[in-house]
């Protein structure tokens, strides 16, 4: 796994999945506020005129020159919940983005949000 100030320097650079099918954009890095590690991140995608950002876990995620790539196919991330590019992260939405991966959820101990934009 890559540190949380490293994976920052990508945002802007192409999301591709493990084919090299290109996903979209790096936006931001979600990290698990148990760990304060990168976990999952937002990626740009959509048309021009309908841009939205999707979820996509970082475990496993290599970097390649000007791309990050994850190990999801381009098909499963497209099904991925989303947000509005300028919208945030309801935490009631949480455990649907875990689910979607198949990934085990759980808040923190004192109830707290599992997922913070860094």
């Amino acid at each position: 796994m890559f540190e949380a100030g490293d994976i920052r320097e990508w945002r802007g650079h192409d999301v591709v999945d493990p084919g090299g099918h290109k996903i979209g954009t790096l936006e931001a890095v979600y990290v698990d506020t148990g760990t304060d590690l990168p976990f999952f991140a937002t990626v740009t995608v959509g048309l021009p005129t309908r841009r939205r950002l999707v979820f996509v876990p970082l475990s496993g995620a290599t970097v390649g020159p000007g791309y990050l790539k994850i190990t999801y196919s381009k098909d499963v991330v497209k099904k991925a919940p989303t947000i509005d590019t300028d919208g945030e992260l309801p935490a009631t939405d949480e455990p649907d983005i875990f689910a979607h991966y198949e990934l085990d959820y759980s808040t923190g101990a004192g109830g707290e949000r599992r997922l913070a934009r860094r």
